[in-house]
């Protein structure tokens, strides 16, 4: 990238213009998920057809998600996550539209390409505002994501109560949600490839620092994953709970995600994403340990907020590790985002083969076992705490140039 400079009141403004983006891209997932119901119905597809759609999502990121560099490289950050973010805003409208499996696993499949490549073009920039403001912002982003997701999933649930077509709603919150994240776009840095940099290349292996990052990333999505979608099961089926009270339980795991994450940055400054992330693996491990031998609702209850608690940073850590991890960030963040899709979309399957063989407090035992990964192997994500620019006496951080050659 072209070495540019910017101001404090600048950097400040691309800041909460990312944050936007990130809530715009949240409230686009909240939106599909409360409305899967309606489209299995108009798609006419089973349980078992449904489950094999939803992998599609997962399949179009993975294989987008590389294309992401080129697209900035080409196009300059600021005007490639405009046309990315609009690309999946808009495509929120198709799996309603789907009137059976195959448009439906095609409609899914672009889909989670467009969600893949604007997560990458959006993680990329987050990480160019935190190396100019010299402190941790990636956990409030992502915490953005999770109350868009919120506020979506919260509108989706009022349009399914009155009973109103996903199609009618799905356009309507393209339309909003378009405008929103486009016009947020318009104060993101507008980072130019520099005349002599060689384009990246369209398909690449992520490099090896990737892996590794991606590594903890996946430990943390697969326990976000089990949690999300087998907490209500759990306390129901494994503890006898209510079905309000094992609902309650995924809200409360999905709000104390986002309040950590919110939180989470200033504890980052303090600590370093290492300390961070390995006292956060024992929280996740202390919360596994409680599911597991828990004998009543409340017990199993407190488990899950001590795992949303403690994993609930490691994924923008790994994100802004990855953006520092090499001459390619966007490289190494595709990778990343690879390896954590998969994550989440290997975590509900498994944890339901693993129980159907077992049962769901064997299954939750292997989720504790995957935290302690989080403990062992934080020293990866030292790269997120290396280069930052230091803030001055007046807090002003001092205007860098684009970190890549």
């Amino acid at each position: 990238m072209s070495d540019v400079v910017y101001d404090r009141h600048q950097v400040r403004r691309a800041r909460y213009a990312v944050a936007a983006v990130f809530a715009v891209h949240g409230a686009v997932t909240g939106s599909f998920a409360t409305r899967v119901p309606w489209v299995q119905d108009h798609a006419s597809v089973s349980a078992g057809q449904l489950g094999l759609a939803l992998a599609f999502p997962a399949l179009g990121a993975s294989v987008a998600m590389p294309l992401a560099g080129g697209i900035t490289h080409r196009f300059g950050a600021r005007n490639a996550l405009r046309g990315l973010i609009a690309l999946w805003t808009v495509s929120l409208v198709l799996p309603a539209l789907a009137p059976n499996l195959l448009t439906l696993c095609l409609a899914l499949f672009v889909y989670g390409a467009t969600a893949g490549m604007a997560d990458v073009a959006m993680n990329a920039l987050g990480v160019e505002v935190e190396n100019r403001l010299g402190r941790s912002i990636m956990s409030g982003l992502h915490g953005m994501w999770s109350a868009g997701a919120l506020v979506g999933s919260a509108a989706g649930t009022l349009a399914a109560h009155l009973g109103s077509d996903a199609r009618l709603h799905h356009a309507l919150a393209a339309a909003v949600l378009t405008v929103l994240g486009v016009a947020a776009c318009g104060w993101v840095l507008d980072l130019q490839p520099a005349e002599d940099e060689e384009p990246p290349p369209r398909f690449a292996l992520p490099p090896r620092s990737a892996l590794l990052i991606g590594a903890v990333g996946f430990c943390a999505v697969f326990a976000e994953g089990a949690s999300l979608d087998w907490s209500a099961v759990y306390l129901r089926d494994q503890l006898g709970s209510s079905a309000g009270l094992a609902a309650a339980c995924t809200t409360g795991f999905t709000l104390t995600m986002a309040i950590a994450r919110i939180a989470g940055d200033k504890v980052v400054d303090r600590f370093g994403s290492v300390r961070t992330v390995r006292v956060g693996g024992v929280l996740a491990v202390a919360g596994g340990l409680l599911i597991v031998v828990a004998d009543h609702p409340a017990v199993a209850m407190a488990g899950f907020a001590l795992m949303g608690l403690g994993i609930a940073v490691v994924v923008p850590l790994c994100f802004a590790a990855a953006g520092r991890s090499g001459p390619n960030p966007s490289l190494a963040i595709a990778g990343v985002a690879t390896i954590t899709y998969t994550s989440g979309l290997v975590a509900p399957s498994a944890i339901g083969g693993l129980a159907e063989a077992t049962s769901l407090m064997v299954s939750f035992g292997l989720v504790t076992v995957l935290a302690c990964g989080l403990v062992l192997f934080a020293g990866v994500l030292r790269t997120a705490d290396r280069d930052r620019p230091k803030v001055s006496r007046d807090n002003r951080p001092a205007p860098v140039a684009d970190p890549r050659p």
